[in-house]
């Protein structure tokens, strides 16, 4: 070999080229696609969370309408004030039950 190329090596030399040429336009093909998907799946689950964020406020809302109605219908037994207070106490005493049932379970501890 003098130095000059045959036309077997150019080939070789030309295939090669285009094979990173095509493994470059593939990386960047699968690239854009995850982009993509990432974009769809966000959009997604944002509508998803908008919708359970409503869901949680107008259950929210139900639920303090119910603990007025309850008060009102104690306030004709015991007076208004002590409904109140039985009500209150009565939803913190759920709300303390829950609390702790939450700490439990983060308590335990995990068998592996």
């Amino acid at each position: 070999m003098t130095g000059e190329r045959t036309d077997e090596e150019a080939g070789i030399g030309q295939l090669v080229s285009q094979l990173a040429a095509d493994t470059r336009e593939a990386a960047q093909a699968e690239i854009a696609l995850a982009k993509a998907r990432a974009a769809f799946a966000a959009d997604r689950y944002k509508w998803a969370a908008i919708y359970f964020a409503v869901a949680g406020v107008l259950a929210l809302a139900a639920l303090i309408a119910m603990l007025v109605g309850i008060i009102f219908t104690l306030a004709t037994v015991i007076g208004p004030g002590w409904a109140t207070t039985a009500v209150v106490a009565v939803v913190l005493a759920i709300a303390t039950i829950l609390g702790l049932t939450g700490k439990a379970q983060l308590s335990k501890k995990v068998v592996s």
